[in-house]
């Protein structure tokens, strides 16, 4: 099936992966979704790759074809490696200016295996709450235990925590730590993981497409936040269950290997967001509050002889990233 007849045929839910050069997660993924999308009408998946150079396309493609996958499942490679944001609007933009533009459009990550009815659950939930936004599924490892999959936004106060990383203090900014206990029961949250998250279509056409300024990380944070600007509320659906192979794609959040130097992008996503939406001022201090948090959890890390588990030469990474010495440099 051609995508001019998809986009032209009534599509109740579009589900987005991006590849990057995960051929094999990717494909994989679309094998644990051929019963979930044929048990709910109206569904199509669109695979974009980011200009992945290794075969990535082919692969994909040939996995389409030969596993039958073609009637609901399309290829769309594109032309540079332009981040999340940037492969999942590639799809989303032109399917919602078709004339059946789709109610929800679903982001799924390629090292994700979707559980079965992960996907009713989360549409269902959206068509029984008008007034919610967005919704995000309850991620996890494959033996079944939970990841944190639905947080708070960043603050101040949350960078303090992330770099002290001292209980008492965890328990005093108890209301602004980043993960709250995982939840058993549908709540409302203020953002959830972008590696499966259900977006109604309204709220693409009014607070916007995600942010193609960012390359990774933040990014689903960030569209959350100006979903909620909009009016939009955000829910965390633990009945809904996907295995996600953490840090697969990225490499950079994968707790199961040595922790590896956090790339140049993730400072610059942590930079965008904390000045987009709270300007220099509270930027720097987010910065400073993190700064101070961390050396001082790194003398105690010494002090009481903890293992040493932080990415490679983080702090002087953050302080060369920090708003204070980039304004220098702009």
């Amino acid at each position: 099936m051609s995508d001019d007849t998809q986009l032209d045929s009534p599509t109740r839910l579009l589900v987005v992966i991006v590849n990057y050069r995960t051929a094999g997660l990717t494909i994989d993924c679309l094998r644990s979704l051929d019963s979930e999308v044929r048990s709910l009408p109206g569904t199509r998946v669109v695979v974009t790759d980011n200009a992945s150079g290794d075969g990535s396309g082919e692969k994909i493609q040939a996995a389409i074809e030969s596993q039958g996958w073609g009637d609901w499942a399309t290829f769309q490679p594109l032309e540079r490696n332009g981040g999340f944001a940037y492969g999942n609007n590639a799809p989303i933009r032109p399917a919602l200016s078709s004339p059946n533009p789709p109610t929800y459009v679903l982001l799924l990550n390629p090292d994700t295996i979707v559980r079965p009815n992960a996907l009713k659950v989360l549409v269902e939930f959206m068509d029984e709450h008008p007034e919610a936004g967005i919704a995000g599924s309850r991620l996890e490892d494959p033996d079944g235990t939970p990841q944190h999959s639905a947080f708070r936004f960043h603050t101040a106060f949350s960078e303090l925590d992330l770099g002290l990383r001292l209980g008492l203090v965890t328990k005093l900014l108890n209301n602004w730590v980043i993960a709250p206990p995982i939840s058993d029961e549908v709540c409302p949250t203020d953002w959830v993981a972008g590696a499966s998250m259900i977006i109604r279509r309204e709220v693409l056409e009014t607070a916007g497409l995600i942010d193609e300024g960012y390359f990774m990380y933040y990014e689903e944070m960030d569209f959350c936040l100006q979903a909620k600007k909009a009016g939009w509320s955000c829910w965390y659906v633990p009945q809904s269950h996907v295995v996600h192979l953490v840090g697969q794609s990225s490499g950079v959040t994968d707790t199961k290997r040595p922790p590896k130097r956090l790339p140049q992008y993730w400072f610059d996503s942590r930079r965008r967001y904390f000045l987009k939406n709270h300007g220099w001022l509270y930027t720097a201090l987010a910065d400073a509050a993190w700064t101070v948090g961390f050396t001082l959890w790194r003398i105690r890390r010494v002090v009481q002889g903890k293992p040493d588990q932080d990415p490679p030469n983080i702090l002087g990474d953050f302080l060369r990233n920090s708003v204070f010495l980039k304004r220098q440099l702009s």
